[in-house]
């Protein structure tokens, strides 16, 4: 005597294209391709190893802060970036006696520093980031700040110099490596390589 489907020759619960021991496909309820990994609901909390967190073993780890240094060289790249855009230009006008030439060689630099600022806020890097190989993200999430929180950060920088410098100073000592700016506004900067 057979119990289950009558028509079925592997026996309850068998499914020749899903294999040995796998339950047969439920009416309504769609299956995934073979290969393909199933995707997590709204209530589960997000990994911190996609896409900002270098993977690190499991969720609750410690992402890997940038240290002081490689900050501060991330910065002097971007501001060397912005020498460029201003400095050529602004010579050759005062040089040639066109003093447009400088307005129009500051507006170039104003765009490039908010040119920074959106891909900041959309991929966590500036160039001096990019080429540093650093990057930065909200603190609780692992993604990338948004433009509107990466300009925030930016005006919130002018806590880091209130206190003599001392907030630039702070991610030398700080456990998570943060400037004011960054305790302030919930990002981290982390490596990315």
């Amino acid at each position: 005597m057979s119990f289950g489907t009558p028509n079925n020759p592997y026996g309850p619960g068998q499914n020749p294209q899903q294999g040995y021991g796998y339950p047969q496909q439920q009416p309504g309820y769609p299956q995934a391709p073979q290969g393909v990994p199933p995707q997590q609901g709204y209530g589960y909390p997000q990994q911190p190893g996609y896409p900002g967190y270098p993977q690190q073993g499991g969720y609750g780890m410690q992402p890997n802060y940038a240290n002081w240094g490689q900050r501060v060289l991330s910065k002097l790249i971007d501001g060397a970036l912005y020498m460029v855009v201003y400095l050529p230009i602004a010579i050759i006008g005062e040089k040639a006696g066109v003093p447009i030439l400088g307005l129009i060689s500051f507006v170039a630099m104003i765009g490039v520093i908010i040119w920074q600022v959106i891909q900041e806020g959309k991929t966590g890097q500036t160039v001096g980031k990019k080429v540093v190989g650093t990057r930065t993200l909200k603190e609780d999430t692992g993604q990338p700040l948004g433009g509107g929180m990466a300009f925030v950060r930016q005006l919130a920088h002018f806590l880091d110099g209130l206190p003599c410098y001392l907030g630039y100073l702070w991610p030398a000592w700080d456990a998570k490596r943060q400037t004011f700016s960054d305790k302030v506004c919930g990002s981290i900067v982390i490596r990315s390589q």
